[in-house]
């Protein structure tokens, strides 16, 4: 036996438990309630509702995060627009507007049959019958953009639209969008069907700067809505996709397009018949055709007419009627003639661009044309390029010399000429020897013009620009007689009007009077420009001078035939610019051409295109008014003292600046001014 007490080979077992005490059994087991029937039932009911108190919830929470910050309804009604800008031709007529435009309030129910379906077949097809929201049609622009990898179709109602064009701004963002259809709801509960098409009729842009059917039909079709056929509401609704693109005044071949998709949309929705559609669309066009740049549109004038409007009654101004000089038809005949001599002659002589100026003597402008296309760039070539005259600036050297003391015949030298290291030549590398101021500037001889303004001084040939209205920095330096000193070309041509106004200074002007839509005046031009420039001798001298270069001169292709006519050409180094200033008894007007990078032409001078492209403008400017004489320039015993029917010597071309005149003692011209004037 073990210490344990446990025989050997007995197994090892635990002690035994002691005695549990009376009273002390195990306890009997409870028995599981029975399962009641309808638990899951209950479960799903219980989380439906739990899931359907936080989801509603959040769509409060979503709908208070987005609707915290959107804009006051009361503000819907304070309708922000850009002034509309009306400009007025001298005739009366509007030719052009700038700003935004809106047209008479109309309702729903005065309004063509026609125009609504069309807006509602493009649109919203489903307008009347949802709830501001359409489910389907934002499930198919979905789809569409999802088969597409991009946006390519919305799902805004028109309710929608209202809502952003009221409230919102045009912004691409979900809280916008989420917004947008927040009050879309509150517009569908709050308005009638006919009420929010209605508002949104007369509040929609759709190009041009109109907002609202009626100004559209008022500035397409210059009807009221009211009054628009089949093809005219078509075009109008189909606006409504992309204003810009669609709008008949600058594209008119889209917006024909874009009106057969809209008769096509009525036809799908039930609204036409394919036979209606089809004769709506044989109507003809709906808007006069205009191509980009086409002729007379005017729209380089509208735009410095448009720049200076600030000046006369400030930035903050309402509607304006602005009555201006503009004559459409000398404005139609400068951009027609422009087109035209660019087309045919412009890749041969490597000239891309000119412009032109027409204006009265006083300064009053009747055209203006800054470039050959406004679409292509509306950089105003008359007012804003700032160029050197070259010879064209000529004239101010020689007026200064005659206010000096010297006469028409008197005698310069024409032969080599050096300062330094600058050796100025002549055009032809030809020198005459001793030449007549006469002869001198109607060859545009450049060395004894540099002598001329050598003997009477830089100051005073520059004090003399100033008088005429060159506002520009002046060399001072003998480059100044060569027209090296930058200039525009309105500024020339105002200068040049000094003179056919008996030298009082001209300031080129467009404005006459601004008036508020309700005809209050709010401005008026008064006075006639500067005061005297130059004395009336002066200015009948400078007019005889100025009546060589186009009688024998460098200007010969000028020439207006039986009327007086005066003027100059210019050419700069290397052929960059080419001009034409002249005027007549009734007009001036002021020609350039060359390229917008500075680039040199094939060998255009003054007196080539820039003078044949000059007397077109003129020749047609001038119909229907009598001939008359240039200032000074009438004897009351003889008549006029120079006419150009008298028998000058006329070469087939123009003569280049600086070439030789024919040789011989002496010519009609010169014979008949030295008996006159007693020379």
């Amino acid at each position: 036996m073990s210490i344990t007490g446990r025989k050997q080979g007995e197994p090892l077992t635990a002690p035994p438990k002691p005695p549990k005490p009376p009273g002390q059994g195990p306890k009997p087991r409870k028995a599981k309630p029975a399962k009641k029937s309808g638990g899951w039932g209950r479960s799903i009911a219980k989380w439906g509702v739990v899931t359907a108190i936080w989801g509603f919830l959040a769509v409060l929470f979503t709908v208070a995060w987005f609707a915290h910050d959107m804009p006051d309804v009361a503000d819907a009604v304070k309708f922000e627009r850009r002034p509309a800008v009306t400009l007025v031709a001298a005739d009366g007529a509007p030719f052009h507007r700038f700003g935004d435009l809106r047209g008479a309030t109309v309702h729903m129910e005065d309004l063509p049959q026609h125009l609504i379906e069309a807006v509602v077949a493009t649109e919203d097809r489903r307008f009347w019958w949802h709830f501001g929201l359409d489910p389907i049609g934002i499930a198919r622009a979905a789809w569409t953009n999802w088969r597409a990898g991009r946006v390519v179709q919305g799902g805004s109602t028109l309710t929608q639209q209202l809502a952003k064009n009221l409230f919102l701004t045009p912004d691409q963002t979900i809280k916008r969008k989420a917004q947008e259809a927040i009050l879309a709801l509150w517009l569908e509960a709050r308005y009638s069907k006919e009420q929010i098409l209605t508002a949104y009729l007369n509040r929609v842009y759709l190009g041009a700067g109109t907002f609202g059917v009626d100004a559209a039909a008022r500035t397409y079709f210059h009807k009221p809505a009211t009054e628009l056929n089949l093809r005219e509401s078509a075009v109008i609704a189909g606006l409504l996709k992309a204003p810009s693109r669609y709008a008949p005044s600058a594209n008119p071949d889209r917006a024909r397009e874009r009106a057969e998709v809209v008769l096509a949309a009525m036809v799908d929705a039930g609204y036409l018949t394919e036979a209606q559609a089809k004769e709506a669309m044989a109507q003809g066009p709906a808007v006069p055709r205009r191509k980009p740049g086409s002729e007379g549109d005017g729209r380089y004038f509208a735009a410095w007419v448009a720049d200076q409007v600030a000046a006369f009654v400030g930035s903050d101004h309402g509607d304006l009627l602005i009555y201006t000089t503009f004559d459409a038809d000398t404005q139609r005949s400068a951009e027609s003639h422009i087109a035209e001599i660019l087309r045919s002659k412009g890749a041969d002589s490597k000239v891309s661009q000119a412009a032109a100026v027409v204006m009265t003597p006083d300064g009053a402008v009747r055209a203006l044309v800054g470039g050959r296309d406004w679409d292509q760039s509306q950089f105003n070539r008359a007012t804003q390029a700032l160029r050197q005259p070259g010879s064209a600036f000529k004239p101010v050297v020689y007026l200064a010399a005659l206010e000096a003391g010297w006469r028409e015949d008197s005698v310069l030298m024409d032969a080599p000429y050096s300062k330094g290291k600058w050796n100025p030549g002549n055009y032809d590398g030809k020198f005459r020897g001793e030449i007549s101021l006469r002869d001198s500037l109607a060859y545009s001889v450049n060395t004894s013009t540099i002598r001329l303004l050598e003997e009477t001084g830089v100051p005073r040939s520059i004090a003399m620009a100033k008088r005429l209205g060159l506002t520009g920095n002046m060399r001072n330096d003998l480059s100044l007689a060569l027209g090296t000193s930058e200039t525009t070309l309105l500024e020339l041509t105002g200068a040049y009007a000094t003179l056919a106004n008996d030298g009082r200074a001209v300031i080129p002007y467009a404005i006459l009077e601004i008036r508020d839509v309700n005809g209050q005046l709010l401005y008026q031009r008064r006075g006639s420009g500067a005061g005297h420039a130059v004395s009336g001798p002066d200015v009948a001298a400078m007019n005889r001078l100025l009546l060589a270069p186009i009688a024998y001169g460098t200007g010969k292709s000028a020439n207006l035939g039986g009327r007086m006519a005066a003027g100059k050409t210019g050419t700069t180094q290397d052929y960059k610019d080419a001009w034409f200033v002249g005027f007549t008894a009734d007009l001036v007007a002021g020609v350039w051409m060359g390229n917008d990078d500075g680039s040199s032409m094939n060998r255009v001078t003054g007196g080539g295109l820039p003078a044949v492209l000059w007397k077109e403008i003129m020749l047609d400017a001038h119909q229907g008014l009598p001939v008359r004489d240039l200032p000074g320039l009438t004897n009351p015993h003889t008549g006029p003292l120079v006419a150009q029917t008298q028998p000058y010597p006329v070469q087939d071309e123009p003569t280049p600046e600086g070439t030789q005149r024919p040789t011989q003692q002496s010519d009609p011209i010169s014979d008949l001014l030295r008996r006159l004037t007693g020379n």
